[in-house]
């Protein structure tokens, strides 16, 4: 038995109509499946936790955005059985690292045709992340991005909010412990990193890897705000490492402090006082 998740809401609907298309598939197989929808924040988790503890579910696969596929994620984490993704959201970031169908029955066709091999996944605090989590402009991006993810899909929303976020964005301060090693300073952005995409398609860390067992973190310093749109080309063509502003760090372990820190993981904003971050090595069974 397969066990889809569907978020009606992800992609303005697009999740909703990819369904009619991945049952005519299916029957035409003759094989066994289910359709679930979600219908709140972290529902995806509970349902694929649900399905993954019946001894029939030989896979949950998450047809919606990035945070679809993070909740489901959530849900199957220790249980064995794999997470398939059926990319249908706005943004789309993690399948882009994980080299996955962007075409939803390609999607299905990969899945029904490999099989799963183990994925890194993330950890802050209580809460596991498959993608990215960040603090800073990134999330402002994501607050004036929101507005308009119903209408339009892919890259477009998330830069017209880079536009609106470099008018209204102010630096913030952290505190952090990497590897034991205290710091702290002003920052523009700090991106935790297992995948590569944020945002529809920005490179925020092109240096990433799924399997290799570390996090990516990548701090830019503070700019003046009219500096900004002169790094923008440059890191669309996935060039900030380069830059002379940004430091890149590898580690398995981070902590973070900031009090009422607004943090972003995998799309989703959540407000904390401190983060602390782990890699889990192949701690997640994916079909990639």
């Amino acid at each position: 038995m397969l066990t889809f998740i569907i978020n009606p809401t992800a992609g303005g609907g697009r999740a909703v109509r990819t369904e009619s298309e991945l049952r005519t598939e299916l029957e035409r197989r003759g094989m066994a499946y289910e359709m679930l929808h979600t219908t709140a924040p972290g529902h995806a988790t509970l349902l694929a936790r649900e399905a993954a503890a019946r001894g029939d579910c030989e896979a949950v696969i998450a047809v919606g955005g990035d945070g679809t596929a993070f909740e489901a994620a959530c849900g199957v984490q220790g249980s064995g059985v794999p997470l398939g993704i059926i990319p249908s959201g706005t943004g789309n970031d993690f399948v882009k690292t994980a080299g996955l169908p962007r075409k939803p029955l390609e999607a299905l066709r990969f899945i029904l045709t490999h099989r799963p091999r183990p994925v890194d996944i993330g950890r802050v605090n209580d809460r596991y992340f498959l993608n990215v989590c960040g603090t800073g402009f990134d999330v402002t991006v994501l607050e004036q991005a929101a507005a308009l993810s119903g209408r339009f899909h892919g890259l477009l929303p998330y830069l017209v909010g880079v536009i609106r976020a470099i008018a209204r964005f102010e630096p913030v301060h952290v505190r952090y412990e990497i590897d034991g090693r205290e710091q702290e300073r002003d920052v523009l952005l700090m991106s935790v990193a297992n995948g590569r995409f944020i945002g529809g398609g920005i490179p925020i860390c092109p240096a990433a890897a799924l399997s290799d067992g570390l996090l990516d973190v990548v701090m830019v310093d503070v700019l003046p705000r009219w500096r900004i749109p002169f790094f923008l080309p440059g890191l669309m063509a996935g060039r900030i490492l380069r830059f002379s502003v940004t430091h890149h760090i590898r580690c398995s372990r981070l902590h973070i402090e900031r009090p009422m820190m607004s943090l972003q993981a995998d799309g989703e904003i959540y407000q904390m006082d401190e983060a602390d971050f782990e890699i889990m090595p192949g701690g997640l069974l994916l079909y990639w």
